[in-house]
């Protein structure tokens, strides 16, 4: 993940600082408890394709 493109990016839910989780290539908003999918190099921040997060994977 290019370090420019994450200071860049907001979740598309809360507007909030996204976070990359390298070990399962995704974009984690820790407020909204979801992460979006890298797919390609390519972050894909919609709510749909978004993942919910455990209360274990937050933290």
């Amino acid at each position: 993940m290019d370090h420019r493109l994450l200071e860049i990016v907001a979740c598309p839910v809360c507007k909030g600082k996204l976070h990359f989780d390298k070990d399962n290539n995704e974009l984690i908003c820790k407020f909204d408890r979801l992460a979006y999918p890298i797919h390609d190099g390519i972050p894909v921040l919609l709510e749909p394709e978004a993942r919910t997060l455990s209360a274990d994977e937050v933290m």
